[in-house]
């Protein structure tokens, strides 16, 4: 049996055999806004190839969708698209579209029906989840030789070095111990992450963007780290940065994730 346990009484619900689900933490409601409108998007091949492992394209699940930037893409191959986040405001936040419907709903309790999705999708949010009962939940979701694909983005490169620099610094000295400790398996492309289920060998799909400065400086406010720090000092950590950037930037800078992959079958 899942459920949350009270706070301090951990040990004594795991001494009576009770698993021990994370309390939810929503660490993107102070920037749900700045993360619908500049988080990158996903390579399009990723999608068609997501589609082409699948024995039917009858419904996919995008678990902890955000606002919906995988969500919108699996609908372009997909009859029907269930999207669900933990977080109500980053809900509030999600785009729009006929074939996507919306919904707040934890990793490891859906709502949908057993056996009823032929893809199961997490994007950049894996490292949030108590990881056992999402697993549980994939495999009671999905039809017999369904699919699920998780995937995280790492840290972000420009091909500007002054540019690239300064971001580095940005990332690791100004707001580094304001992350989460989960943000250790961003970092990690999820190896430590357990993943049981029957592999699938995927092709490498390349995650770039073309942005000016402003799109670069809604990307790093959309930071949960970034938001945290604001919080503290009670005022943008980035606008400094912005300052520093504004002169070493003409036009556009290609920016660059590396993009760890894990699909699956059941």
């Amino acid at each position: 049996m899942n459920q949350p346990c009270p706070a301090g009484s951990i040990p004594r619900c795991i001494a009576r055999g009770i698993h021990v689900t994370k309390a939810f933490v929503d660490h993107f409601k102070d920037v749900s806004q700045d993360y619908a409108s500049n988080r990158p998007t996903y390579p399009a091949e990723l999608f068609d190839w997501l589609a082409s492992q699948c024995q039917t394209r009858r419904r996919a699940w995008d678990c902890a969708t955000g606002s919906g930037q995988a969500a919108v893409d699996l609908a372009r191959h997909f009859e029907e698209v269930i999207a669900t986040d933990a977080s109500a405001s980053q809900i509030a936040q999600a785009r729009p579209h006929p074939r996507v419907r919306y919904a707040t709903a934890p990793a490891d309790a859906s709502g949908l029906d057993s056996a009823s999705v032929d893809l199961v999708t997490v994007a950049q949010a894996l490292h949030w989840f108590d990881i056992e009962p999402f697993h549980a939940e994939v495999r009671r979701v999905l039809k017999p030789g369904g699919v699920v694909a998780l995937w995280c983005y790492g840290v972000m490169a420009v091909d500007d070095a002054d540019v690239d620099a300064l971001v580095q610094h940005f990332y690791r000295h100004e707001v580094g111990t304001y992350w989460p400790p989960e943000r250790r398996h961003v970092e990690t492309g999820y190896r430590e992450l357990p993943f049981p289920f029957e592999p699938i060998a995927a092709p490498d799909f390349a995650m770039q963007v073309d942005w000016s400065l402003p799109q670069l400086l809604g990307y790093l406010r959309s930071w949960s780290a970034t938001a945290r720090l604001a919080n503290e000092r009670g005022s943008d950590p980035v606008e400094p940065l912005a300052r520093k950037l504004t002169p070493l930037w003409t036009g556009t800078c290609r920016v660059s994730w590396p993009l760890s992959l894990y699909v699956g079958r059941v």
